[in-house]
C-alpha cells in the first residue's frame, strides 16, 4: 500500500520534512518513490515556504490509491486538495488493562475490608477476664538462715587480723625511709675532711 507521508530530515533539535510517496512498509527516513513536497515546521505558520507541494503529482498518486497520512491530510485540507475532518480516538483516555485490573482489585479489597469492619461491629468479640495469680515464695527455715549468718561473718574475722598486720609493717617502712637521708648526708662530709693543706703551710 503506498502512503503520502513524512520524511524526518535536518538536524538534531532542527527538523525538516519531505512530504514523499513511499510504500507502508518502507522506514520512514528510508526509500521512497518520489518527493512531492517539503515541510519545515520552524518557520512561522503564515510563511509560504513552510509547506510546499507538488499538487499535481499528489493528486495523481492519489489516483492510483496513495493515501495520505493525517498530519498530510490536514496540510492538503488546508489547500483544498482533499476533505479533512479531524480523527478522534475514542479510546484514548480510557485506562490499559492492566490499570483496569488495578482498580478492579482495589475496589474489591475495599469491599472486603468494609465487609469484615461490618462484621466485626455486628458480633464483638469477647473478652475474657483473666486474674493473674501471685507466685508463692515458700519460707526458709531457721537454720537455713543461721548457717547463712555464720557463713556472711567468717571472712570478715578472716579478713581482720591481715589488717592488722598490715598496719603493723608500715611503721618499720616509713622508719627506714627516714634514716636512708641520714646516711646520705654523712657520705658528703667525709671528702671535706680530706682537704689539702696549702703549700705555704707545709
Amino acid at each position: 500500500m503506498l502512503k503520502i507521508r513524512l520524511a524526518r530530515g535536518g538536524a538534531k533539535k532542527r527538523p525538516y520534512y519531505s512530504i514523499v510517496v513511499a510504500d507502508s512498509h518502507s522506514p520512514r527516513d528510508g526509500r521512497f518513490i518520489e518527493k512531492v513536497g517539503t515541510y519545515n515546521p520552524l518557520l512561522k505558520k503564515d510563511d509560504p515556504n513552510r509547506v510546499v507541494l507538488k499538487i499535481e503529482r499528489i493528486q495523481e498518486w492519489m489516483s492510483k490509491g496513495a493515501q495520505p497520512t493525517d498530519r498530510v491530510a490536514r496540510e492538503l485540507g488546508k489547500v483544498g486538495v482533499i476533505q479533512w475532518t479531524a480523527s478522534s480516538n475514542l479510546t484514548k483516555g480510557k485506562p490499559g488493562k492492566k490499570a483496569t485490573e488495578r482498580v478492579e482489585e482495589r475496589a474489591q479489597r475495599e469491599a472486603d475490608r468494609a465487609a469484615a469492619a461490618a462484621e466485626l461491629a455486628a458480633n464483638p468479640p469477647v473478652v475474657e477476664e483473666v486474674v493473674v495469680e501471685e507466685p508463692v515464695v515458700a519460707e526458709a527455715p531457721a537454720e537455713v538462715e543461721a548457717a547463712a549468718e555464720v557463713v556472711a561473718e567468717a571472712p570478715a574475722a578472716e579478713e581482720a587480723p591481715a589488717a592488722e598486720a598490715v598496719a603493723q609493717e608500715e611503721p618499720a617502712v616509713e622508719a627506714v625511709a627516714v634514716e636512708a637521708p641520714a646516711a646520705e648526708s654523712a657520705a658528703p662530709e667525709a671528702p671535706a675532711a680530706e682537704v689539702p693543706a696549702a703549700d705555704g703551710e707545709a
